[in-house]
């Protein structure tokens, strides 16, 4: 039997490309194997949205050479698609295989016990700075009909909660014919049976409508959590990275949703050192992010991107020292925030469901709240895949501790 290995980078649309992709193996006979071991064919699926990101891939690509003599070696993901010239030239890799050769569909999702389900690829917002859409392509919907499949597919194998991913996930349905839209597709996978949690990957500030913000109110299926990228607090920059809002705009739509869903968890990304970025417009961030109190916040340093705007036409870059002294200061303000949101839910009783415990099974449980508090709890009882009450009692380390009941 033929053996096969896995490597996985980048976002949850990559990991659901993966897990995509493995099924087809799996069902051509192959077996997945782990760790030192060595397989007949290993697959990588690259990421290119950072150099950080290029670099890890083409480490990721050398280091399964290493360690698997005489495997083939396929490349796909977003690298592969944009950056052939940069992988060919690294020996020992026999294909390169751009993403898109590949079908969708799922029925599992390994290691987790929530599954990503991909309903859109692609973006038409072309920030300045990103260079997702000239890998992704423009904006494409999976249709309603075959997302509630796999769907339930994927309930009746067990899995309770379900992360609909995308690259620009609030754009779906806006190519259908007719045309159709994200509360759409979640009113649709409400009536499944067994799913007890629909959770939204990311959405852009200009993709959150009044009908999402009052079908978040009021189902008890969609988790009070919402991904919303920032990227700059600033006017000035928002404009030069063409972002679709102001700071005003986005502050006043998180107070427009915190009114409506109380209790709700906002998670944010923000970029550090975009070009002609001052200490002012960097402050302007910090002081944004304080008011609207995130959960947690993914910080990026600008990286430069070949083929962007920002790479053609922002010379003023920021030195490097400059861009980590910034990355860490909000860090600082970020990890504030997020104790300051913690502690407001201390003592109150949430449901949580339980992924596994922690330290190779010997642990304190882990799981999630809807609203995305991470939470440990002890307990000799078998809590996998179970979604329980649990009072939070104290933080510790990023972590809620909490008890059951």
């Amino acid at each position: 039997m033929k053996r096969v290995k896995f490597y996985t980078l980048g976002c949850k649309v990559n990991q659901y490309d993966t897990q995509s992709i493995r099924e087809r193996f799996l069902s051509l006979g192959f077996k997945e194997i782990h760790n030192g071991r060595k397989a007949d064919v290993c697959l990588i699926n690259t990421c290119t949205v950072t150099r950080v990101a290029d670099r890890k891939s083409r480490d990721t690509i050398r280091h399964c050479i290493r360690e698997n003599p005489g495997a083939r070696i396929i490349v796909t993901g977003c690298l592969a698609e944009i950056d052939n010239d940069s992988l060919t030239g690294i020996k020992g890799v026999d294909y390169i295989v751009g993403k898109r050769f590949f079908p969708v569909g799922i029925s599992k999702f390994c290691g987790h016990t929530r599954a990503f389900l991909k309903i859109q690829d692609g973006c038409d917002n072309f920030c300045s700075y990103c260079k997702v859409p000239l890998v992704r392509g423009r904006c494409r919907s999976r249709p309603l009909h075959e997302i509630v499949h796999e769907a339930g597919r994927l309930v009746q194998n067990g899995y309770k909660e379900i992360v609909l991913t995308g690259i620009c996930l609030g754009s779906y349905g806006k190519d259908l014919k007719p045309k159709s839209d994200l509360v759409k597709a979640i009113e649709a996978l409400e009536n499944i049976d067994g799913l007890l949690r629909i959770r939204l990957s990311s959405i852009e500030a200009g993709d959150v409508s009044d009908e999402l913000i009052n079908k978040m109110a009021e189902s008890n299926k969609l988790c009070p959590h919402l991904h919303i990228p920032i990227q700059s607090g600033d006017n000035t920059i928002l404009k030069k990275m063409n972002r679709k809002y102001s700071r005003d705009d986005y502050l006043k739509l998180i107070r427009k949703i915190k009114k409506q869903v109380p209790g709700i968890a906002i998670t944010t990304d923000c970029l550090v050192g975009f070009p002609t970025e001052t200490q002012r417009q960097f402050e302007n961030t910090v002081n944004l992010l304080k008011k609207i109190i995130p959960l947690r916040t993914h910080i990026f340093p600008y990286s430069e991107r070949e083929g962007t705007p920002a790479a053609g036409n922002f010379s003023a870059k920021i030195e490097r020292e400059e861009l980590l002294k910034r990355a860490r200061h909000l860090k600082e303000a970020a990890l504030s925030c997020t104790q300051a949101y913690q502690k407001k839910l201390l003592n109150k009783r949430l449901p949580v469901l339980f992924e596994g415990r922690l330290r190779q099974g010997k642990g304190p449980w882990e799981g999630y709240t809807d609203n995305y508090i991470p939470v440990k709890v002890k307990s000799r009882r078998e809590l996998k895949n179970k979604l329980l009450a649990v009072t939070l009692k104290r933080i510790d380390n990023g972590h809620v501790i909490g008890c059951l009941g």
